[in-house]
């Protein structure tokens, strides 16, 4: 059991949400936030232990001081900012999807992990979420893939630059969150078995098995600068 203080970026659904209520099962304190209040209010009522949430718009990068200043002293950050812009062929994506896929994940990753600094301990954690298209090389992704590069090439410069705090990314696969909820039911259903068939363990992932990962990071404390990447090996393309 821990009395560590947690915060959780991004932590109203999805991987977020799993992630707060793994580490409240393990005694950890934990503040979830996200931008939409009701959907914040939602996750919280589905949460037990020591929490509290926080409204906050991590894309909007002027009021980041100020939201950490409220959160107040921290053993450990997980970015869990969601973001599906930047899909599309190559040759033909919208460049501005991207820009804003660029925007609205990675640098709110970056000016999260800035901001929190003045409140993160010395033998704390940051823990960045990016996604395995940054490693799978999957048609149709470059701009994701280049946007959550981007934020797994964060994990070993700041583990040296900011040591002895630990630094460290997740880099999930297919996983069945609310982010594919713009599918329909009839179409999420051969998605994902498409992914599961393309997949080695034959299955796409839960959130919980991401929570997992995150947790292991946060808890280890010989472990920086690393992406831990938690795909069922779909990144090995067969």
């Amino acid at each position: 059991m821990s009395s560590q203080h947690v915060a959780i970026v991004g932590g109203s659904s999805g991987i977020g949400l799993a992630t707060a209520a793994h580490l409240l099962e393990k005694g950890y304190r934990v503040t979830i936030t996200g931008r939409d209040k009701a959907k914040l209010q939602d996750a919280a009522q589905s949460l037990n232990g020591d929490f509290t949430a926080v409204a906050i718009d991590a894309a909007d990068l002027s009021g980041l001081a100020e939201a950490f200043e409220a959160i107040g002293p921290l053993d450990h950050l997980v970015l869990a900012l969601g973001g599906g812009n930047g899909a599309g062929p190559f040759a033909t994506v919208d460049l501005a999807d991207v820009r804003k896929g660029f925007e609205q994940k990675t640098m709110a990753h970056f000016a999260c992990a800035q901001a929190c600094l003045p409140y993160l301990s010395k033998q704390g954690s940051i823990t960045f979420v990016s996604a395995v298209s940054a490693q799978a090389a999957m048609p149709g992704t470059a701009g994701l893939g280049a946007i959550n590069a981007a934020i797994a090439a964060l994990a070993p410069i700041l583990a040296v630059e900011l040591k002895p705090i630990r630094v460290n990314c997740v880099s999930p696969g297919v996983v069945d969150t609310p982010w594919w909820d713009f599918l329909s039911a009839d179409q999420k259903e051969p998605t994902f078995a498409g992914f599961a068939a393309r997949t080695p363990v034959g299955r796409v992932g839960q959130p919980k098995e991401i929570a997992e990962a995150i947790a292991f990071l946060i808890g280890n404390g010989f472990t920086s600068g690393h992406t831990l990447i938690c795909d069922g090996g779909i990144r090995l393309g067969q």
